[in-house]
């Protein structure tokens, strides 16, 4: 059936049960990471834009919930913060959104999520997700054929739970073609700063708890802790003004 064919028969369905659909069950973190490189790196001018989706299961109802998407910002408090950072004396300044701290949800609008289930089913299709949630993608292992570089930007994305071990899937890519991205769980941020004093880390060594040299990477890492994150590895060889990455996190119940 063609693309087009394909969405006319899923919206028609879609539309008919929406309203007596619920979006999800757990909470969704939403939200993101911009990271813009100082003249003193490679990839300068070229900037980094992390698109974070965190689904845990929180005991906590009282956690103030937005259901907007994040198109209007004036009624957040303290919504962003920024400041210049430095990775091997090399400048950068970070952008952050204060969702991420899992004091917080969004819940999405039924267009936001009918939006998002188009996009994803299309998606679906086209082969760059394996399954038709809209919120926990699972990404396609693909592997990079580049894999040399010698300087590298990281990343920490920390996990949400209330658990003091858990599990979690997750996936990750990246839009440029011509570079890769290395992910692992570690145990606390404390292995993002052993990598930038020591140059060197530990992480969960389980089967699914690490990629290396991969476009886009999904795993499942269990009996994590409580302080547990992605730690991501980008070499510093970008070419895009704009790099996108995708992560996904999803606490297994």
């Amino acid at each position: 059936m063609p693309v087009a064919a394909f969405l006319l028969v899923f919206l028609n369905g879609f539309f008919g049960h929406l309203l007596f659909t619920s979006p999800y069950d757990q909470d969704i973190n939403k939200y993101s990471i911009y990271v813009h490189f100082q003249e003193e790196w490679n990839s300068y001018p070229s900037n980094i834009l992390f698109d974070v989706t965190n689904v845990w299961s929180n005991p906590n109802i009282n956690n103030q919930t937005y259901f907007t998407d994040f198109s209007n910002t004036f009624s957040f408090d303290n919504y962003n913060s920024n400041n210049l950072q430095y990775q091997d004396n090399r400048g950068y300044v970070e952008l952050k959104h204060q969702f991420s701290d899992c004091n917080s949800n969004w819940k999405p609008m039924l267009y936001r999520y009918a939006i998002d289930t188009v996009r994803n089913q299309i998606e679906l299709i086209q082969g760059s997700e394996l399954n038709n949630d809209p919120y926990v993608s699972i990404f396609p292992n693909v592997k990079s054929i580049n894999s040399i570089a010698s300087k590298f930007y990281i990343q920490f994305i920390p996990i949400c739970t209330d658990k003091n071990t858990t599990s979690y899937e997750y996936s990750i890519s990246i839009d440029d073609e011509t570079s890769w991205i290395d992910v692992y769980f570690v145990d606390s941020k404390k292995q993002f700063e052993n990598y930038l004093t020591f140059d060197k880390f530990n992480f969960y060594t389980n089967d699914g708890c690490f990629g290396k040299n991969y476009q886009s990477f999904s795993g499942i890492c269990e009996n994590i802790d409580q302080e547990s994150g992605l730690l991501i590895i980008i070499p510093d060889n970008l070419n895009r003004s704009l790099t996108k990455i995708k992560v996904n996190l999803h606490e297994k119940i």
